[in-house]
């Protein structure tokens, strides 16, 4: 049988845990794929990471089982927009002379 299609959005304010911030089936999957992709937002797909999102309800913060992949899709998706955290200046090579 085949399972439903989902989603899940996460809401990142860049000091707290990020937040789901809608989620949705089948329809409702589909228009919220839609409206990340209008806007420019990343979508990623991972049946596992959508099985641990997916039993989150809209406000929770995501549990800290997720933080290190979830913290590799925002910087990539920062990477990809070109920005960068706040304060952060870019790698420094220690040169020798």
């Amino acid at each position: 049988m085949k399972k439903p299609k989902s989603a899940v959005a996460l809401r990142y304010d860049g000091i707290n845990a990020p937040q789901v911030s809608a989620k949705g089936y089948e329809a409702l999957a589909e228009k919220l794929i839609e409206e990340m992709e209008k806007n420019g937002g990343l979508v990623h797909s991972d049946e596992t990471l959508m099985n641990w999102l997916s039993a989150l309800e809209v406000g929770d913060e995501i549990p800290e089982q997720l933080y290190l992949v979830i913290a590799e899709l925002i910087a990539f998706a920062w990477y990809l927009d070109g920005k960068t955290p706040p304060g952060w200046e870019g790698s420094v090579v220690n040169k020798s002379v």
